[in-house]
């Protein structure tokens, strides 16, 4: 691809957390059998009406006080008509001219990504191929689930940039609770929109869509694929067309589904159904008494607060479950131990809580659990190397942390006599690497360590055994 550079803009599905659908009362929850949460709104049968749902709005505000968006204090529901099988009014419910959010910003690293808008719309119900043989079945369960779709300019470049883009707002929804975003059950979904150019040139490409990618791997597969089919087609004097694709992952190619549609292909007119979305500023300022600490604003915290590296705190706020928990493990505890709780969550803690596809509030190691191993540490009862047994045994239900280290003997040895002792029978017996050592070889010097650890069964205090030995050697 030397030469080119690929431009990327992605349109994302969010699922939005309400208890009901978005214009009538039927129940968003998941895997009901086909057909059974669909009512008579969502039917479109002869005589219904859509009411407007007051919980999906504030999700709207909230995403957009969260991306330093505009919120529109007057929007419009608009009909965009098409037809598909899995669409009973034969038009779904959207907002395109005035949409509640518009404009804002997400910042991947050190480069901000403008965002285009934020509306809402109704889902459409789920075509079942693989199930029947020479038919399709038709759900309309999902048919009017509420959806914020949050749309990017095409300031990404590249397949890893539009990944890390998708991950980043993939979080946030989630942080500020407004998407439950399991990619799986299509609640968070991506369209990407992959063009390419010269490198240099300031007019963009033809842009072909890529339609509903619910995995991170398949986007970067995709959007890859993609731009080198463009290129070669670009490379062979020929031009693209602008189209919808599917990206297959069993063949790791995309595919033409249908030419592109543009916005007059939809014939969209306001809704005359739906009044005016009309938002005050008493609702706004509700939204966001309710809103949390943001990710940027608690990385911040817990680098100028708790003094853990930018790394650190990047790692902490992948959640916010991860992050509330970081922050009440880190109250009370041993101001020396705070990067070394850290390091605990990110690693050993957040491995167990993956392989047991838990989130860190259903985590079965306490904040005061996890805390109180810290202060085993700092007291010296507990070396470094003995934490992860500890971590392990509390984690499957052996008991607290105190009755964990009284029953396995772990209490780490901190008497100086009992390590001068045993220094003393290590050097006596390894007069050959006592000679290597002041001789500058520093590798006898670790070596004459681990004899030591090895006579203490690892529980000697590693930190006091480096002291008194180079002591002793240095005499």
């Amino acid at each position: 691809m030397k030469g080119w550079e690929i431009v990327v803009g992605i349109e994302t599905h969010t699922q939005l957390l309400t208890k009901s659908k978005i214009f009538s009362g039927a129940s968003t929850d998941f895997g009901a059998s086909p057909n059974t949460q669909a009512s008579a709104v969502d039917l479109a049968l002869p005589g219904t009406l859509p009411v407007l749902n007051r919980a999906a709005v504030e999700c709207a505000i909230r995403f957009g006080l969260a991306v330093k968006g505009t919120i529109n204090r007057r929007s419009i529901f608009a009909r965009k008509n098409y037809f598909y099988p899995d669409l009973p009014k034969g038009y779904q419910i959207s907002q395109y001219e005035t949409p509640i959010v518009q404009g804002g910003e997400l910042r991947i690293g050190d480069k901000g990504v403008r965002l285009t808008r934020a509306h809402l719309e109704e889902d459409a119900g789920k075509s079942l191929h693989e199930a029947f043989r020479g038919m399709s079945g038709i759900d309309l369960n999902r048919a009017g689930t509420p959806l914020l779709e949050i749309v990017s300019e095409p300031d990404l470049r590249g397949a890893q940039e539009a990944v890390a883009y998708a991950r980043v707002l993939h979080g946030l929804v989630m942080w500020i609770g407004i998407c439950d975003g399991n990619m799986e059950e299509g609640s968070f979904r991506c369209d990407a929109n992959v063009s390419v150019k010269r490198a240099g040139d300031s007019k963009l490409g033809t842009r072909c869509e890529i339609k509903n990618l619910n995995s991170f791997l398949f986007m970067e597969q995709a959007i890859e694929y993609e731009a080198r089919r463009q290129i070669e087609i670009l490379e062979a004097g020929a031009r693209i067309d602008q189209e919808t694709r599917l990206f297959d992952p069993d063949k790791g190619e995309t595919r033409s589904m249908r030419s592109k549609e543009d916005a007059q292909d939809y014939r969209y007119f306001p809704d005359p159904d739906l009044l005016p979305l009309v938002v005050t500023d008493k609702m706004v300022e509700d939204v966001r008494k309710t809103m949390p600490e943001l990710p940027e604003e608690r990385r911040a915290t817990l680098v100028n607060v708790y003094g853990l590296t930018g790394a650190q705190a990047a790692q902490l706020t992948t959640s916010a479950t991860t992050s509330t928990f970081a922050l009440s493990a880190f109250k009370i505890a041993p101001k020396g131990r705070i990067s070394d709780l850290a390091n605990w969550i990110v690693g050993p803690l957040t491995a167990k809580l993956n392989e047991s596809n838990l989130d860190a509030s259903s985590s079965r190691i306490s904040a005061d659990q996890l805390r109180r191993i810290a202060e085993r540490v700092d007291d010296g009862t507990l070396s470094g190397k003995m934490v992860k047994e500890v971590l392990d045994a509390v984690w499957a239900g052996e008991g607290t942390v105190d009755q964990i280290i009284e029953k396995r003997g772990l209490k780490q040895i901190s008497d100086a006599g009992a390590i001068e002792k045993l220094v003393d029978e290590v050097l006596a017996k390894n007069a050959k690497q006592v000679e290597d050592y002041r001789a500058g070889k520093e590798k006898a010097f670790n070596s004459l360590v681990g004899q030591v650890m090895k006579a203490t069964q690892g529980k000697a205090n590693p930190a006091q055994v480096n002291e008194i030995l180079r002591k002793k050697l240095a005499r």
